[in-house]
């Protein structure tokens, strides 16, 4: 993406792109709950309840709801007993998967920076300690 002068027109369509994906993605819990899913497939409530550090079950129960609207999770259950629901990304929402790693690298880069007291050596697997260090 180059930020350079566009038509005017050009330019509204694409505020208005970015908009309508903030709209969907908007909140502080999104994003997490989307990665949750991401990362491992298929995800039960509880796993992603979880996954997700400090949301409420009314709070998840709502986002998950406000996801599968939007067409980016679908809600799965199985005949077991008792019954079990998961909770697994559609094609439409596997199309968010390149974001999620984007943000996933930028997030690895971004603590390292602000923290400071890393080498540029530091392995993943070191920078991952230092993050759960801090939570």
């Amino acid at each position: 993406m180059s930020c350079q002068p566009l038509k005017t027109e050009e330019h509204k369509k694409e505020i208005m792109a970015v908009q309508d994906s903030m709209d969907v993605l908007n909140g502080k819990w999104k994003i997490s709950i989307i990665s949750s899913i991401c990362y491992y497939n298929k995800r039960r409530f509880s796993d992603i309840l979880n996954d997700v550090v400090g949301i409420s079950n009314k709070m998840l129960s709502k986002e998950l709801k406000e996801l599968e609207i939007n067409k980016l999770i679908k809600r799965i259950v199985l005949n077991t007993q008792p019954i079990t629901v998961q909770y697994e990304l559609t094609s439409h929402g596997k199309s968010l998967q390149t974001i999620i790693n984007n943000l996933r690298d930028w997030g690895m880069k971004h603590r390292k920076e602000i923290i400071g007291n890393t080498s540029p050596n530091d392995s993943e697997h070191e920078l991952e300690k230092i993050i759960e260090k801090e939570m």
